[in-house]
């Protein structure tokens, strides 16, 4: 399970007076919402509130000759990031074109939580179609096909953090 600490960090002047109501109301917001972190200037004073996030180790057990079978995705309120292998003999290459994400953001499935999703494994898609969204810095950015061809996996859980780079979709002839 993860742990929140906020934190508060004074950047001027040491000597001037801090508002903790102000302060508690930064680290209220920090809990009320995704961000990380909230700065405020006022003057000569800047009060900035961050929040770490650490999460549980992940364990992970592999058989050095079996298969890895994917089994059936189970439908959660928010998907964990998936865990990288360690091991570099376990990453499989996936056949397929990888469409990868060109920023550094969270991807979204769907336009809205009540729309359908964009696409979805089996769908034929044509070229500039959108495949999913990428919100990076509030802006919302389609990823689209580069290529007619058909989705056979989808990568990312919707509402997924997602890394430059990163592989969102596998299309196939």
């Amino acid at each position: 399970m993860a742990t929140e600490k906020p934190k508060t960090e004074l950047t001027n002047d040491p000597t001037t007076e801090i508002d903790t109501a102000l302060v508690r109301q930064l680290a209220d917001i920090l809990n009320d919402t995704s961000l990380t972190e909230i700065e405020v200037e006022r003057g000569e004073l800047r009060i900035r509130v961050a929040r770490e996030i650490t999460a549980a180790p992940v364990v992970q057990y592999a058989a050095a000759s079996a298969p890895v079978a994917h089994a059936a995705p189970v439908a959660t309120a928010a998907p964990a990031p998936a865990a990288m292998p360690s091991d570099p003999a376990t990453i499989v290459a996936k056949a397929g074109e990888q469409v990868k994400s060109p920023m550094v953001g969270t991807a979204y499935l769907k336009a809205s939580p009540e729309a359908e999703p964009f696409v979805q494994p089996g769908d034929t898609v044509k070229k500039g179609q959108t495949l999913l969204i990428v919100e990076a810095m509030k802006t919302m950015n389609p990823i689209q096909s580069p290529r007619d061809g058909v989705v056979t996996e989808v990568l990312v859980g919707d509402a997924q953090p997602v890394e430059f780079g990163e592989p969102l979709v596998i299309l196939a002839d």
